[in-house]
C-alpha cells in the first residue's frame, strides 16, 4: 500500500528538507531517495517515477506520464549533465515512459533550464574544435550514417529540414515543397540566374529552382552521401548542364573564384560554431553580387547557449544554434541589409513529429540495421527536438539579406 507522508530526508551535508511524496518511504534507499530529490525540481507539470515497486508522485494535480527506471543514474552523473544522464539511461533501457514519449517530452523539456551541466568537466565535448577537420568529421558522423538510412523516414524529396504547412492537412511532402516554393520565391530568381546552396543536402532545393527558373546552380556540402545522392538525381533529372554540386568547406569558397546573384543556406550554419559565424557570413558576401539576395534558413535560440550535453556527444557533435540577434549584429557590420524575418518554429515542431512518425513505422529495419540503442536514441532525438521546439526553447527563422542596398526587390512581401 502507498501513503502519503512528509519524509525527512538527510542529504548533502545534513541539509534536510521536506519532500511531500506518494510513496513506500520505507522500501527506498538512501541513494534512490537522493534521486527522487533530484527530479522533485521539475514539478511545473505532475508526473510520476516508479523505481521497482515504488512510486514517487513529482508535482501537483493528476500524474501527465509515468517515468520507469530500471536503473537509476548517479548523483555525479546527474550532476555534470542531466541531459547526458537522463537520455543515456532512455537508451540503453534504463529508463522508460509509460506513455507517449513525445507527450513527455514535452512536458518535461520546458524545464531544461534546470538541468545541470558542467562545462568544466565537459568541455571538450561543448566547445570542440572550429577546425576544418575536425567539422568535416563531425559534419560526416550525422549525414553519413547511411542515405538508406535517412530514406526511411524523410519524404520523397529527401529533405532534412523544417517543412512549411501551407494547410492544416498537409502531408509532409507537400510541406517540403512548400518550404522549398517558399525559399525560391523569396530569393526572387528569375531566367539565367546563378544560385549557390550552401549545406546543399540532397540537392532537391537547387533541382527545383533548376526546373522552374532555370537558374545554373552550386550546391556545397561536407557529406559524401549527400553528394552522390545529389549527383544521382542531377543525372536522373538530366541537369547536369545546370546544376554541380561540390565537396567543400563554406571557408573554401572565397578561392573559388565564383560570383552568383542568389545564395541559400538551409540548416547548415548551426554547424559552423558560434566563433565562425561572421567568417559565415564574410564568404557568402564574398561570392555573392552586390545587391545580391542572401535568404538564410536556420534554427535559433532567443539567448546564445552552448548547447545541449546529449545532443552533442550523440546527435550533433559541435553543433551551436545561433540566436537571432547575434546573426543580426553581424550582418549589420557587413552591410547585410535584412529584408524580411519569419519564423517556423511550429513548423518545424509538425515537421519533427512527421519523421518520428514515418521512423516509428519503419523501426524494426533501423534496429535491423543498427540496433536498439540507436533506435531508442533516434526516436528520442526526434520527439525531444520537436518539444523543445513547442516550447520556443528553440526557435526557426528565414531571414531574407541582400548584400548592400537593393531598390529592385518589391517593396511588398511578394511571396
Amino acid at each position: 500500500m502507498f501513503r502519503r507522508d512528509k519524509v525527512i530526508l538527510h542529504l548533502h551535508r545534513g541539509d534536510i528538507r521536506l519532500i511531500e511524496q506518494k510513496i513506500g518511504v520505507t522500501e527506498m534507499n538512501l541513494t534512490e531517495k537522493e534521486f527522487v530529490k533530484f527530479l522533485s525540481k521539475f514539478d511545473e507539470h505532475p508526473f510520476d517515477v516508479k523505481i521497482g515497486d515504488e512510486v514517487s508522485h513529482i508535482g501537483k494535480g493528476e500524474s501527465e506520464f509515468t517515468v520507469i527506471f530500471h536503473k537509476i543514474p548517479s548523483m555525479k552523473e546527474l550532476l555534470t549533465s542531466t541531459s547526458i544522464a537522463l537520455g543515456e539511461a532512455y537508451m540503453d533501457g534504463k529508463l522508460e515512459i509509460e506513455g507517449d514519449l513525445y507527450h513527455a517530452l514535452n512536458m518535461f523539456l520546458g524545464q531544461m533550464g534546470k538541468f545541470s551541466t558542467d562545462k568544466k568537466a565537459l568541455k571538450k565535448l561543448i566547445f570542440s574544435s572550429l577546425t576544418k577537420k575536425n567539422q568535416q568529421k563531425e559534419v560526416s558522423s550525422h549525414y553519413d550514417i547511411g542515405n538508406d538510412f535517412y530514406k526511411m523516414w524523410l519524404d520523397e524529396t529527401m529533405s532534412y529540414s523544417c517543412g512549411y504547412f501551407k494547410n492544416e492537412n498537409d502531408t509532409l511532402y507537400q510541406a517540403q515543397c512548400n518550404k522549398v516554393d517558399r525559399i525560391l520565391e523569396k530569393l526572387n530568381l528569375s531566367d539565367g540566374m546563378t544560385l549557390c546552396d550552401i549545406g546543399c543536402g540532397w540537392g532537391f532545393l537547387l533541382i527545383e529552382a533548376a526546373k522552374k527558373y532555370n537558374i545554373k546552380g552550386v550546391g556545397i556540402t561536407l557529406s559524401r552521401e549527400q553528394k552522390a545522392k545529389f549527383e544521382q538525381r542531377i543525372k536522373e533529372e538530366n541537369l547536369s548542364d545546370r546544376l554541380e554540386v561540390k565537396l567543400l568547406d563554406y571557408r573554401d569558397l572565397p578561392k573559388q573564384h565564383m560570383e552568383f546573384d542568389r545564395v541559400v543556406s538551409v540548416g547548415m550554419i548551426e554547424h559552423v560554431g558560434r566563433g565562425n559565424y561572421e567568417e559565415f557570413m564574410q564568404c557568402v558576401k564574398s561570392v555573392l553580387k552586390q545587391g545580391g539576395v542572401f535568404v538564410l534558413h536556420f534554427i535559433s535560440a532567443l539567448k546564445e547557449y552552448p548547447g545541449d550535453a546529449w545532443v552533442k556527444k550523440y546527435i550533433f557533435p559541435g553543433g551551436v544554434i545561433p540566436s537571432l540577434r547575434e546573426i543580426m549584429q553581424i550582418a549589420g557590420e557587413l552591410r547585410f541589409y535584412t529584408v524580411d524575418v519569419e519564423s517556423l518554429r511550429r513548423h518545424y515542431n509538425k515537421t519533427l513529429l512527421c519523421w518520428n512518425e514515418n521512423f516509428q513505422q519503419h523501426r524494426a529495419e533501423v534496429v535491423e540495421m543498427f540496433d536498439e540503442k540507436f533506435a531508442r536514441m533516434w526516436e528520442l532525438y526526434l520527439c525531444a527536438c520537436a518539444a523543445t521546439f513547442m516550447n520556443g526553447i528553440i526557435d526557426l527563422h528565414q531571414i531574407v539579406f541582400t548584400n548592400d542596398v537593393n531598390n529592385e526587390l518589391p517593396m511588398t512581401r511578394w511571396y
